[in-house]
Parts: C-alpha cells; sequence; structure tokens
C-alpha cells in the first residue's frame, strides 16, 4: 500500500510539473481566487503577459488594474457587473509593461456563486493578443483607407461599408446603409447574382464573381462601377464580401472613344468603319435580294474648301450631311466616307428605286447653301454598284460604286452612273493620276513642305512635320488626300515613303548644321510601309549615314494601325528601341482604344483639325478636345493641337493643359528655304509671331 501510495505521489508531482511546464511555455496567465479560503493562486505565465514578477501581484491585488492603459479602463465597470452577475465575461484591455511596450490582453473571468448567489471563487484566463489586434487594425485601416468600395453583404443586408463605399453612393455616414438591403442601389438581377455566389447556399467555396453593372446612387444618379465578390465568414455567419469601384469616367472615356470609332464628328454620320459593318452584316443575311451602294463625291467642294477655309468647309459639309439624310429618309443607311465622300446604302432595292433616291439626292442640292451670309452652290457626282450584279462582297461593292462616281464626274458632275464593266475597273483620272504618280519622283514633281510646331507657352519650336505635296505637270497641284490614298493602293507609297524619309531627315541635318535648336522633325508614315520588311533597317541606315540622331525623327502614325495590331506593335516597339519618336496622328477619327493605346509605345497624340474647331464653332464647346486631352494626358502622351487658326483656340488649349500647337496662326507649311527663315526669326525671338 505504501508503495502504490509513493507511486500515485509521484506521477502527480510528474503531471503537475508537465502542466506547470505547459502553462511556462504558452503566453497564458491563470488568475484563482478562492474567497472562501481567501487563497489566491497565480501561474508564472503572467510575467510573461505583464512583465512583473508574479509575486507583485501578490503584494499587490490590484497591480492588473494599475497598469491598464488609461483609455480603456471602462472595460472595468462593465466586467464587474457581469461578475456580480455570476456571468462569464470576456474582456480586451491594453496594458503598459514596466518597460513602456503597450500589450493587448484578453480576460475571460469564470465567476462561481453558490446556492445562496454569494460570490465564493473567481477564476480568470489572460492571453496576449497583441499579434491578433495589430493585424486586424493594420487590416481595418486598409479598408477604410481603401480608394475602393469594401462591402459586407449577408441575408440580403448591408453587415458592413467603408468610407469609399457610402461616400460613392451620397451617404452622409455608414450609419445610413448598415442593415438596409443593396436592392436600394443595386438592380435586383445583380443582388441575386452576388447572393447566390456568397455563403447565403453554406459553401465558401462557390467560386468568385466580378461583374460590371449601374449603382443608383441616394440622390437618383446613375453611376457605373466594377464589382468582385467572394464567399467569406463575417461574425460566424457566412457572407459575401464585396470589391469594387467607381468606374464611370472610363465608361465615358470607352464611350467616347466608340463614339470616335464608328462616327464621324463633324456631321454625326457614322464613319467609314460603321458603314462597312453595317454592309457586312447586311450581306451575311441579304440572299438573293438586291441592294445599292451609292458612293458621292461633292463637285466644287474642294475649290471652295481651299478659296474659303477649312472652317465654312466643315459648315457645308455639316450641311450636306443634313440634305442628304432628308433625301434618303428612312430608306437609306447614310455615311460619311472621309473629306466630301459620302456612302449610303440601300436595302431591298432595284435599279428603278435606287434611280429614284439618286434623283431626290440631286434635287435637294438644286438650290445653293449658304454658310455667314454667302451662297455656295455644291452639287454631288453619285455612282451606284448593285448586288449581286457589280459584286457580293463590301470591298468589291465599293469600289465599284466609287468607280462608277469617277464615271460621273467625267459624265458632266452633278448626275448619277450605275457601275458597268465597260468603265475597266478604273476612271479616267484615276489611271491618269496613277501613271503620273509612277513618274513623279523620277522628274522631281514631289516636294516636301514644313510646317512648325509650337510650344504654346513659351513661343519656341518645339517641332516640324513634313507635308508631302505633288505638282503634276497638267494638273497642277493634287491634294494629297487625292493621291496618297492611290499610292496605298497601289503600293507606291513605300517607295514615295523613303525618299519623304531621306528628305527630311537630310534637311533636318541642314538645320541642325545651321545651328538652330534641337527639335523633332515628324514624318507621316502609312500603314502601307509598315508592311514592308525592311522599314526598320532602312529607318536605322539611314539615320547612320546622315549622322541624324533618333530622338529628332518623329514618325506619325494613324490610327488605322489597330487594324494589324500585333504586326504593328511589333515594329512600333522596334521602333522605340532605335529611339525614334512615336505619335497618333488625327487622333479620335480612326479606331482608337484606350486599352489598346495604353500599351503601345506611343510618345505623343495629335488632336485632329476638326475637333479644334469645334472650340470655337461647336455647340460642345471643345469638350471633345478636352476629353481627348485629358485621355492623353492620363496615359503620359504629349499632346498636340493641329489646324489652329484662332487666338481663342490657343487659349483654350492652354486652359487645359494643351502645350503644343500647329496651324496657320503660327505658319503656313513652307518651302525648306522659307522654314530656315522663319526659324532664324524664331532664333531671335522669345514669343510667337502672330
Amino acid at each position: 500500500m505504501m508503495k502504490s501510495s509513493r507511486r500515485y505521489d509521484e506521477e502527480l508531482r510528474q503531471n503537475k510539473q508537465k502542466l506547470k511546464n505547459i502553462f511556462d511555455t504558452l503566453d497564458v496567465a491563470i488568475w484563482s481566487h478562492d474567497l472562501k479560503s481567501d487563497t489566491l493562486l497565480i501561474t508564472p505565465g503572467i510575467e510573461k503577459l505583464y512583465g512583473y514578477s508574479y509575486t507583485d501581484f501578490y503584494e499587490d491585488l490590484n497591480l492588473w488594474k494599475k497598469v491598464i492603459y488609461p483609455e480603456d479602463l471602462h472595460v472595468l465597470s462593465k466586467r464587474e457587473k457581469k461578475v456580480a452577475a455570476g456571468e462569464t465575461v470576456t474582456s480586451e484591455y491594453r496594458i503598459i509593461r514596466p518597460d513602456g511596450e503597450v500589450r493587448w490582453i484578453q480576460d475571460r473571468g469564470f465567476p462561481t456563486l453558490d446556492s445562496k448567489g454569494n460570490f465564493v471563487d473567481f477564476n480568470s484566463v489572460l492571453f496576449d493578443i497583441t499579434d491578433r489586434k495589430e493585424s486586424e487594425d493594420r487590416y481595418r485601416s486598409l479598408v477604410e483607407m481603401s480608394p475602393d468600395i469594401i462591402a459586407v453583404v449577408s441575408r440580403f443586408k448591408i453587415e458592413y461599408i467603408n468610407e469609399a463605399g457610402w461616400k460613392l453612393v451620397g451617404a452622409s455616414s455608414p450609419d445610413e446603409l448598415i442593415g438596409i438591403s443593396p436592392l436600394r442601389f443595386v438592380p435586383p438581377n445583380i443582388v441575386e447574382r452576388f447572393s447566390n455566389k456568397s455563403g447565403n447556399t453554406g459553401n465558401r467555396d462557390q467560386e468568385r464573381m466580378r461583374l460590371e453593372f449601374q449603382v443608383k446612387r441616394l440622390d437618383g444618379e446613375m453611376i457605373d462601377v466594377e464589382m468582385a465578390s467572394t464567399p467569406i465568414l463575417y461574425e460566424g455567419r457566412f457572407a459575401v464580401q464585396v470589391v469594387g469601384r467607381d468606374i464611370t469616367k472610363r465608361k465615358k472615356a470607352e464611350k467616347t472613344i466608340k463614339t470616335m470609332a464608328y462616327f464621324d464628328t463633324l456631321t454625326g454620320l457614322p464613319n467609314r468603319n460603321r458603314f462597312r459593318q453595317q454592309l457586312n452584316k447586311v450581306l451575311k443575311r441579304q440572299g438573293e435580294k438586291m441592294l445599292a451602294v451609292l458612293f458621292l463625291d461633292l463637285d466644287r467642294f474642294k475649290i471652295i474648301n481651299d478659296t474659303k477655309g477649312h472652317t465654312i468647309g466643315d459648315i457645308i459639309l455639316q450641311k450636306v450631311a443634313g440634305k442628304l439624310e432628308m433625301a434618303v429618309e428612312s430608306e437609306g443607311f447614310v455615311s460619311r466616307q472621309g473629306g466630301d465622300e459620302f456612302i449610303i446604302l440601300l436595302e431591298d432595292i432595284n435599279r428603278e428605286k435606287a434611280s429614284e433616291i439618286a434623283g431626290r439626292i440631286l434635287n435637294e442640292f438644286a438650290h445653293p447653301l449658304e454658310v455667314n451670309n454667302q451662297e455656295f452652290f455644291v452639287s454631288p457626282s453619285i455612282g451606284i454598284s448593285i448586288y449581286p450584279d457589280d459584286g457580293t462582297d463590301e470591298e468589291t461593292l465599293i469600289k465599284n460604286a466609287d468607280i462608277a462616281m469617277y464615271k460621273a464626274k467625267e459624265s458632266g458632275k452633278n448626275n448619277f452612273q450605275f457601275y458597268s464593266s465597260q468603265l475597266n475597273g478604273i476612271s479616267i483620272r484615276k489611271m491618269e493620276l496613277e501613271n503620273g504618280l509612277r513618274k513623279a519622283l523620277e522628274q522631281d514633281q514631289l516636294k516636301l513642305f514644313y510646317q512648325p510646331q509650337m510650344s504654346l507657352t513659351t513661343g519656341e519650336v518645339v517641332g516640324i512635320e513634313a507635308l508631302l505635296r505633288w505638282h503634276h505637270p497638267e494638273h497642277g497641284f493634287i491634294s494629297p488626300s487625292e493621291f496618297i490614298p492611290l499610292a496605298e493602293e497601289t503600293g507606291l507609297i513605300v517607295p514615295i515613303g523613303k525618299w519623304v524619309l531621306k528628305e527630311a531627315c537630310e534637311q533636318r541635318k541642314r538645320w541642325e548644321i545651321a545651328g538652330h535648336r534641337d527639335f523633332p522633325i515628324a514624318v507621316n508614315v502609312s500603314v502601307r510601309q509598315f508592311e514592308d520588311d525592311h522599314l526598320i533597317e532602312f529607318i536605322s541606315t539611314l539615320l547612320d549615314d546622315i549622322d541624324l540622331m533618333a530622338s529628332q525623327l518623329e514618325l506619325e502614325i494613324t490610327e488605322s494601325i489597330m487594324q494589324n495590331l500585333e504586326n504593328s506593335t511589333i515594329i512600333l516597339n522596334q521602333l522605340k528601341e532605335l529611339g525614334v519618336l512615336l505619335s497618333i496622328d488625327d487622333f479620335g477619327t480612326g479606331y482608337s482604344s484606350l486599352s489598346y493605346l495604353k500599351h503601345l509605345p506611343i510618345d505623343k497624340i495629335k488632336i485632329d483639325k476638326s475637333f479644334v474647331d469645334d472650340i470655337l464653332y461647336h455647340s460642345n464647346q471643345g469638350m471633345m478636345v478636352k476629353t481627348i486631352i485629358d485621355m492623353g494626358l492620363n496615359l503620359n502622351f504629349t499632346v498636340i493641337a493641329e489646324g489652329i487658326e484662332k487666338e481663342e483656340q490657343v487659349s483654350f488649349l492652354k486652359n487645359n493643359a494643351c502645350d503644343i500647337g500647329q496651324g496657320y496662326l503660327f505658319s503656313k507649311p513652307l518651302p525648306a528655304d522659307q522654314l530656315g527663315q522663319f526659324l532664324f526669326q524664331m532664333d531671335e525671338k522669345s514669343g510667337i509671331p502672330i
């Protein structure tokens, strides 16, 4: 018996020692007070938590209270009430250790009452929860300071929303939103989709979601948001956490870009891209039904535009667009091809009906157009191709309508002609121009003019654009809008483009030798030139031969590079590696998309003249220009405005952070020798010569 008792005592001692060792290794302390015998037991673990010797707590039973952080003393009154009632209580408060360090303590107390309700025993377990609290505080700070919306929804009620969220919907505090249904702001189908993916189903592993939709603010305003959701546990319940952001500005910008890509800014008509899209859509379901494509070119418009200026010309184009829509009414799809060319699509039609509508169009232009109290006579030449007789695809139908239009011009203008195979596929003028263009380089008919780009703030020349001109021996100066497309169509743009690059770079070197300040010379490069496998090699060799720094050459490309984005991106990156500057010309009139542009190595964008004119002559008072400037600057592009003719435009551009301009206000395009004189004058001045 004595041996068994000794074994029992030894096992008890060992178990107590094991228990003590466990408590000593944990950041846990136990406080046990038997009030009947007034026996107090404190485990040594309290030393790790508080930094005081555990004997200090025996000597001063209130020491645990004295070291509580002053701002947390309020928890004691609540704690005392619960203990007095015999309820288990958990308190969290901060303490100040002897070395000044502040730690978080979780204190869980277990009071014991006897049958008479007397308080006879009290036990408390204390934990150091500093790491957890600091982690929670950091998370809470990140959530509250986040510019993104962060909210928790459970059982179709908002349980939590951060400052960015409640401000977004127009609330003055989170209290306005806690407990209410998100249906107040979000369409039911969106709430249902989020909720079905949340913990409401009890499955926390369901898929995360990302959606874009509109939210209705408290003031009724609709805004666009992008949100993602994921199932979480929130205060012991399954819920869904939503993270999102306001994308209203981005959506508006994308809508603006889409409008630019498919609608003509000047007239508001669908542009060539939108027309081709519509024609292809119709062709897919046309079957055996006939349709007609009408290609219109305005007679005498180029003369008016050149003599009276672009402002008058633009107003005329707007009036022409209105007349075309009036003549066609709801029977056709009217679009602007570009310049003074328009295309109309007529569905489910025969030759007689097409003739009738073409006649109505001609009648609309029987009377002069009045602009600024002046009368201008403008008439259309119309070419018509019929599906399926004259082509079964978009390209052929447009090309044959174009050929028929040239036949109408050759037939005295102000008339319409149907396409016929007897036209041999090309008009006489186009044939003459093509043949002449093939000889233009050999016979020294091509010449470069130069137009300066000015700093709107300092008045200095910051760049020069090289502009190609063709003087035909019989027809005189041919408009670039006429011979450049022909050069691209025939492939002549490749050798002509190389000549332009060489001539412009050599001229820039001559100006450098003459001592003019450092600025790039801008040269337009066609998309067709991008198809030349030797373009990069040619430019690199050219710069080396002339000893011209790559940064002194700027290549202007049109937004049509988006049509073959993959190939264009490769070439643009190679050019960027050479050090050449890159700019998008006529920005806003083509295929631009923010999602594409931000990935291209572009340095500059040039705002098209049609937008700059809007500053003075359009009801939107330059809002399109401001939008383009803002987008450009946000993407870290330098923004250049071209076609500046008035000081009011300069003021508007400067006020909206566009610092570079180009146009007749500063200088018209000049031959090299005259531009050299201009540069010498600018070297002697500090302002813009007006």
